[in-house]
């Protein structure tokens, strides 16, 4: 059987400005999100990485390919004002792959990269019915409901925070000095 043929873990890897087109396909495939707030998303990756400006250093992003095709993305940050505070701005997976595991894997890696970094990240996301098995993805990840506003997106339809304070990783004693 050819390599071709044979299914492979999802693999992590750092974006590219020749990756924009494919991450507004999948944005636009995952089937959660309006126009405007696709074009919000490709606003946020092209800061990321300094497409027709100076790039944002405060925004971090990850992709998962499966079998050697781009198929999920997360944009995650810093929130201004903030001491230790992170936001999960994006976290978007490919209609076609979602339920295989790509967001746990996005979602555990932006919380491995920021680990010794946050104290509390937070996620918002739309309180809308068919958000259900979105917040129930979060709910089963440790994020926990924190607050909910009513028809903050529009008429019916919630705005719900959900927070996860991270345990600090255990830190390994340094040599002693006299």
């Amino acid at each position: 059987m050819s390599r071709s043929n044979l299914l492979t873990s999802p693999e992590i890897r750092a974006p590219s400005i020749s990756d924009r087109e494919e991450i507004q396909a999948i944005t636009v495939r995952s089937g959660g999100f309006r126009p405007e707030e696709v074009a919000v998303a490709m606003d946020v990756f092209d800061a990321a990485l300094g497409i027709g400006r100076r790039a944002d250093p405060d925004y971090e992003i990850a992709l998962a390919e499966l079998d050697g095709r781009l198929v999920g993305w997360a944009c995650w940050g810093p929130t201004p004002c903030t001491v230790g505070t992170f936001d999960l701005y994006w976290i978007v997976v490919d209609g076609s792959s979602q339920s295989k595991g790509i967001g746990t894997l996005l979602i555990e890696e932006m919380e491995h990269r920021i680990a010794d970094r946050a104290r509390l990240i937070v996620v918002e996301t739309a309180g809308r019915d068919d958000y259900a098995g979105t917040r129930r993805f979060y709910q089963r990840r440790g994020y926990e409901p924190e607050s909910r506003i009513a028809d903050y997106y529009g008429p019916g339809d919630d705005l719900v925070v959900y927070v996860k304070r991270p345990e600090p990783r255990a830190s390994t004693p340094g040599p002693r000095t006299a």
